[in-house]
């Protein structure tokens, strides 16, 4: 299995990767049935991204991976979502040009969250993932169609709870994630019961396994760790080269991706400005 060497360009790849799957997000629609505007603008080389206040995918993603952020362009940033009444919140790779992290100094930002970049290089991965995505018995992963997207909004969102608590706001968004372009949702069951649910997003060869979820009833039955072998299998299918996901640091989630070849990449850091 090829080794990962991480450089500017292989950090611009995964992070613009994330960024358009948020940004194809807030393009299913123009404004979500609760009535909120979502919004999209392109600033410092990423976009920065509004789908209702407090949701998960508001933040700015991929900033400074273009080079130096110029004033304008950090005014800019902060106008996006100081117009939305908003705070802003940067999801910041350590890549980034330092001048980005200059102005958090500056304008007095505070680290919020830290999360680890998992990855894993999809050569040599297609037989052997293919021949061990058998699910555990009474677990079986299905990947739905449109018509199915409520009911893996719900079980998502609900398994999020913890981080997330299961608002309209926060369906509305979900339900426009599984919507976006390139973006395939799976439910899992466990013994017929619906169980949890997480997307593959898949950008020009990389593949994003993005927003999963266990319902706590069925937690700690392989529920996750077949939904990512079901996903790396369609993403080998689909000639992905690179496969990533994102993890808190030393978590439950980070063990069982690594269990499966995914090491850590790198580590963002989210910075945040709240406006009094």
């Amino acid at each position: 299995m090829t080794a990962l060497i991480l450089d500017l360009a292989l950090a611009r790849r995964i992070e613009l990767a994330e960024a358009h799957a948020a940004v194809n997000c807030a393009n299913a629609v123009d404004v979500l049935p609760s009535g909120i505007a979502a919004a999209v603008e392109r600033i410092a080389g990423g976009f920065a991204i509004y789908c209702g206040a407090g949701s998960p995918v508001t933040q700015a993603v991929g900033l400074g991976l273009d080079g130096a952020v110029s004033e304008g362009e950090f005014d800019r940033l902060e106008e996006f979502y100081r117009s939305r009444n908003e705070a802003v919140r940067v999801e910041t790779c350590p890549l980034a040009d330092a001048s980005l992290i200059r102005w958090f100094g500056e304008r007095g930002y505070r680290a919020t969250e830290f999360s680890n970049v998992m990855a894993l290089p999809m050569d040599g991965v297609s037989l052997s993932t293919a021949a061990s995505a058998t699910a555990p018995d009474g677990v079986t992963i299905e990947r739905i169609g449109k018509e199915h997207t409520d009911l893996w909004t719900l079980t998502v969102s609900q398994g999020l709870a913890e981080n997330f608590p299961v608002t309209r706001e926060v369906l509305d968004v979900m339900k426009m994630f599984a919507h976006g372009s390139n973006v395939e949702c799976y439910l899992a069951r466990v013994d017929g019961a619906v169980a949890g649910g997480a997307t593959l997003a898949l950008r020009e060869g990389v593949a994003g396994l993005f927003g999963a979820s266990t319902l706590p009833a069925f937690r700690n039955r392989g529920v996750q760790t077949a939904l990512l072998k079901q996903r790396l299998a369609r993403a080998a299918e689909q000639k992905c080269d690179l496969a990533v996901c994102l993890a808190a640091p030393g978590s439950s989630s980070q063990r069982n991706v690594v269990r499966l070849g995914f090491s850590v990449l790198y580590t963002r850091v989210k910075f945040e400005r709240a406006w009094s």
